[in-house]
């Protein structure tokens, strides 16, 4: 079961995402880093765990403002060895390669942002691309063709439950266990929700693979001996 950290980055700063209510999204407060530098916040994370990625939401590229290019490639410099799972609202395949461009880096096609259901497929073979199924509430978010017919899906698919995003309401077991039941064999990862090691247990009896996770982590309540427990 892999933990996948997530840093939000609005404005070149780490931001406590709550919600999917991007527009009110502040810097985070942690007890992990003195302030919200994402490279301070990353290095506090790795106090907790030798995390092997991070997901890098890029708040700003999607929703269509200048990227954080800096902070991200601060993030590279200052962690030689983890992968980065790069969320920056990937509209075409160019905007895909151009992520996988740079090595150790993610290309993370969200259904929210992606131009047609073209822009997933013919990526079975990549080993760098994952899909995010994206929701809010109960509505699918993007081409219909793409949740519809996993046979789209690369071998990676996240299921992004935004209105669980920093709830504390737990995982959206229903919705992940529908999925993984027509993802034939493919990884997928929980997004939203999570609150302690009860949940991940749970997500991994449900044969989920990974989950992304902030606020537990920054909380204390996956602390590094739940982690350890865990792996």
């Amino acid at each position: 079961m892999q933990i996948i950290p997530v840093l939000d980055i609005k404005d070149g700063v780490v931001v406590r995402g709550q919600g999917g209510d991007r527009a009110n999204y502040r810097p985070i407060v942690t007890p992990l880093a003195a302030g919200s530098e994402p490279v301070a916040v990353a290095k506090g994370l790795m106090s907790l765990a030798d995390f092997p990625a991070f997901y890098i939401a890029d708040l700003d590229a999607i929703e269509g403002r200048a990227p954080n290019a800096a902070a991200l490639a601060d993030l590279l410099e200052a962690f030689p060895q983890p992968q980065f799972w790069i969320d920056a609202g990937v509209r075409t395949r160019s905007d895909v390669n151009r992520i996988l461009a740079v090595p150790r880096q993610v290309a993370v096609i969200g259904s929210e942002s992606i131009a047609d259901a073209s822009v997933a497929t013919g990526l079975a073979g990549e080993g760098r691309a994952v899909l995010s199924l994206d929701f809010r509430g109960e509505t699918f978010l993007g081409p219909a063709e793409l949740l519809d017919d996993a046979a789209l899906w690369p071998q990676r698919v996240v299921v992004m439950t935004l209105a669980k995003v920093g709830s504390g309401a737990g995982p959206d077991l229903a919705r992940l266990a529908e999925i993984t039941g027509r993802a034939a064999g493919r990884a997928v990862y929980a997004a939203g929700g999570v609150r302690h090691g009860g949940d991940v247990e749970a997500l991994r009896d449900a044969g989920i693979a990974g989950a992304l996770v902030s606020t537990a982590l920054h909380d204390g309540r996956l602390s590094p001996a739940t982690l350890r427990g865990l792996a």
